[in-house]
C-alpha cells in the first residue's frame, strides 16, 4: 500500500562492504583485479580465469537470455550490438541519432533498449547539466555500467591495466558507479550530471544536492588541474575536487 513499502537496490558488492573485509593496503592491491573483473559477489576474489568464464556465464544466461526473454525484445542482436557500442563509449557523450546511425535503426528504438537497459540496472544515464549559458551543451549524455566486469565481458577485454588503452575510461566508470551505490546505500539523495562547453571546457561528475552544486573531475593519474575558468565564474558557490588513486575511497565511502 502507498506509504507502506520501502524500496532498496541491491548492487554489486560495493567498496564500502569490500573495506570491511579488506585492510586499506590489501584493498589497494585489489583494485586492479576489480576494474578488469568488476565485483559481482560470485566473482569478486576468484582467479583470473574463474573469473572470466563466470562473467561470460552471466553475460549469456542474463543479458542474453532472460532479458530477452523476459522483455519480449524482437530484436536481440540489435541489443547486443548496442550493448558492445556503449561499452566501447564509456566516459563519451552519446546521442540517440548516434547511436542510431552507428547501429542503423531509429531513434525510437534505440531508446526503447536503453531505457530497458537502465530498468534491468545494467547501466545508468548521466545527462548534461546545463543552465542554459549559451555556451553549455545540452541533451547529451554519457553512459556508464553498473559492473566493470560485464563491460568489459561485452568485449572481451580483460587484459591487464599496462596495456589497456581504456584505462581512463575504466577508472571513471568505477569511481561513478562506486559514488551511485555509497549514495544510494546511504539514502543521500542527489541529481547527477556531467558538464561541458561547446569549447571542450568539462567536468566528469556534477553532484546537485543540499541547494548546492559539488563539481568532481575524475584523474587515473594524480594531476591537480583547477576548474575551468568558465564553471568557476558561472557556479562560484560550488565546490570543485579532483578524484584520483590517492583520495578516491573519500569520494565512495
Amino acid at each position: 500500500m502507498t506509504g507502506r513499502a520501502r524500496r532498496y537496490l541491491l548492487y554489486p558488492l560495493a567498496i564500502e562492504e569490500i573495506k570491511q573485509k579488506y585492510h586499506a593496503v590489501d584493498l589497494g592491491a585489489k583494485l586492479e583485479n576489480i576494474l578488469r573483473f568488476g565485483t559481482y559477489p560470485s566473482v569478486f576474489d576468484q582467479p583470473e580465469k574463474e573469473a572470466m568464464e563466470e562473467l561470460n556465464e552471466i553475460a549469456s544466461n542474463y543479458l542474453y537470455k532472460d532479458l530477452f526473454q523476459y522483455s519480449g525484445i524482437r530484436k536481440p542482436d540489435l541489443l547486443i550490438d548496442l550493448l558492445k557500442a556503449l561499452a566501447l563509449q564509456v566516459g563519451n557523450e552519446v546521442s540517440l541519432t548516434e547511436l542510431a546511425n552507428l547501429l542503423g535503426k531509429n531513434s525510437h528504438t534505440i531508446e526503447s533498449y536503453l531505457n530497458l537497459l537502465e530498468q534491468s540496472f545494467i547501466v545508468f544515464k548521466v545527462r548534461s547539466f546545463s543552465r542554459n549559458l549559451r555556451k553549455e551543451i545540452g541533451k547529451k549524455y554519457k553512459i556508464y555500467f553498473y559492473d566493470l566486469g560485464i563491460r568489459n565481458s561485452l568485449i572481451q577485454n580483460f587484459n591487464p591495466l599496462d596495456i589497456r588503452n581504456d584505462i581512463g575510461a575504466l577508472w571513471e566508470n568505477f569511481c561513478l558507479a562506486e559514488r551511485m551505490k555509497h549514495n544510494n546505500n546511504n539514502r543521500i539523495l542527489a541529481n547527477y550530471y556531467f558538464w561541458r562547453t561547446y569549447d571542450g571546457q568539462e567536468i566528469d561528475w556534477v553532484e546537485e544536492r543540499e541547494g548546492k552544486l559539488f563539481a568532481y573531475e575524475i584523474k587515473w593519474r594524480n594531476k591537480n588541474p583547477e576548474a575551468p575558468r568558465i564553471w568557476q565564474e558561472t557556479y562560484p558557490n560550488s565546490e570543485y575536487k579532483i578524484i584520483n588513486k590517492n583520495n578516491y575511497l573519500e569520494f565512495v565511502m
